[in-house]
Formats: C-alpha cells, sequence, structure tokens
C-alpha cells in the first residue's frame, strides 16, 4: 500500500510556537511535532476532498485542546468531546486566549457516545490516544465512524503494543515485556487501570471492521523516544531528529517498533 508521508508545516502554524530546531525543541516538543505534522497533512488532504477550506472537525477526547486550537487557528471549525468539565474549562480558556472562541465547541461526552451527543456531522476526526481507555474500542470506532460525512476521515493514533515491549526490555523490565508480548490487549499489568496496546494489524482490522477504509499507516515516535535526551536538546540534531523520525515512520519494519501507531481512513 502506498504510503502518504507527513506533510512539513510551516513554523507559524505549529501548536506549540516553537521551530523545532530552536534551543526549546526538546523531546517533548519532537513529539508533539510528530502528531501535527500527521494532522496537518489529514486537514489539507480533506480541504481538497471536501472542495471546501473551512473543515467541520471533532476531536473525540481532544482534552484541553493541545490539537483543536491551532486547528482552529488555521479556520477551520472544531468540536471537542471530552467526558472531563475541567479539560474542556482548560480548552476554553485557551480557545479564549487564542482568539478562536468562535471556532472552537466544547462537548462533554465519550467517543462510544458520540453521534447522540453531537446530533452532526463533520469531516475529520481525530482519536488520538482514546482507544486505549475506553470500554470497547469496536463500538467506539463505530461512533467515530458514524459522525463521517461521505468522504470524510477519521485520524486514529494508539500505543503500539511492540513498542511497548521494546521500552519495557530497554528498561530491564523482561517479565512485563514477556506479559505484554503475550497478553492478547498487550496490557503489562493485572489492575485495570493499565491500558491496552495494539499491533498495526489489529488498528488495522478494527477501522476496516467499522466500515472505513485504511488510506495511509504510520509509525509515531519511531526513533524519538529511543535516542539518548542530548539528541533531543540539540538545536542542531533536532532537525535530523524529526527527518529520521519521518523516514521510519512509512517503513514498515521500523513502523512495528513506534511507540505509537497512525492510521487514517475514510467513509466512502
Amino acid at each position: 500500500m502506498a504510503q502518504r508521508g507527513p506533510h512539513t508545516p510551516d513554523t507559524v502554524d505549529r501548536p506549540w510556537g516553537e521551530s523545532p530546531g530552536s534551543a526549546a525543541g526538546h523531546r517533548r516538543s519532537v513529539r508533539a511535532e510528530v502528531i501535527w505534522r500527521l494532522v496537518r497533512a489529514a486537514l489539507e488532504e480533506q480541504v481538497e476532498v471536501a472542495a471546501r477550506s473551512v473543515l467541520d472537525v471533532v476531536d473525540a477526547g481532544g482534552g484541553t485542546g493541545n490539537l483543536a486550537v491551532p486547528i482552529a487557528r488555521l479556520g477551520h471549525r472544531v468540536t471537542v468531546v471530552d467526558p472531563s468539565p475541567d479539560s474542556l474549562a482548560a480548552l476554553e480558556r485557551r480557545a479564549e486566549e487564542a482568539g478562536v472562541t468562535d471556532r472552537v465547541r466544547a462537548v462533554q461526552g465519550d467517543a462510544a457516545d458520540l453521534p447522540d451527543v453531537l446530533q452532526t456531522t463533520a469531516d475529520l476526526v481525530l482519536c488520538h490516544s482514546v482507544l486505549e481507555v475506553v470500554d470497547d474500542p469496536g463500538v467506539a470506532l463505530r461512533a467515530l465512524a458514524g459522525v463521517l460525512r461521505p468522504g470524510g476521515a477519521l485520524s486514529v493514533v494508539v500505543a503500539n503494543r511492540y513498542g511497548l515491549v521494546l521500552t519495557k526490555l530497554l528498561g530491564g523490565h523482561i517479565a512485563e515485556a514477556r506479559t505484554a508480548l503475550t497478553d492478547p490487549a498487550g496490557r503489562w499489568g493485572v489492575s485495570d487501570p493499565v491500558p491496552r496496546r495494539f499491533t498495526a494489524e489489529q488498528l488495522r482490522r478494527a477501522v476496516e471492521d467499522a466500515g472505513l477504509v485504511v488510506l495511509a499507516e504510520h509509525g509515531v515516535r519511531v526513533v524519538t523516544d529511543l535516542v539518548p535526551s542530548r539528541c533531543a536538546d540539540d538545536p542542531g540534531g533536532v532537525d535530523e531528529l524529526l527527518q529520521l523520525e519521518s523516514l521510519a515512520s512509512e517503513d514498515p519494519t521500523f513502523r512495528a517498533l513506534a511507540t505509537q501507531l497512525h492510521v487514517l481512513a475514510r467513509r466512502l
């Protein structure tokens, strides 16, 4: 399957306000930049598909608006659905500070109840780091697909089971690595709060079972979480790190070891 590579946005549109090559471009900003490139690419593609410059975007589990506010800055309308009233209050404050309150809407609710909560449809739905903790990922994905307009797209990011196994091994936690590898849900502990992890095959199948067609797959944080901190702190090395991350994200071999997996899918 041909993969669409992440688009490199202009610095001014980065939600974190720092060039990845600046001294402030530490590891956390690099991780966020990787996600932003994927989201920005999905937005640009949907503008072409919808033949409209302004999209209706839903961020399921979008919390305090790390993505919603910068998307609104680009001129799109964004609805954030999140179960936490505190997060939604923080979202509204952030939107007001950014001057985009007219383009950001906060709705309390869960991903599985999205059609009932929204009573509307969207051009693009984001579901990042949510499927790990919902009661039933299949139910949630069908709800997400249910609010997409024909031609609408779904961007999903989940934690990768094999990436977790590698992380546990590198940390010397061999028993936990073995548990994560053998547990059907990719968990490494026995308590309920431990979130599930997915393989690329599991995520792809779940998205397709929801009635969507997978357009692209990427690894997220393929190398960023593995390099020494000094590589992310060095202004000259951050751009190199991002370039390597972009290349590795599209390679199936490296993608299998990424911390997270990304799928972009469409409702036909």
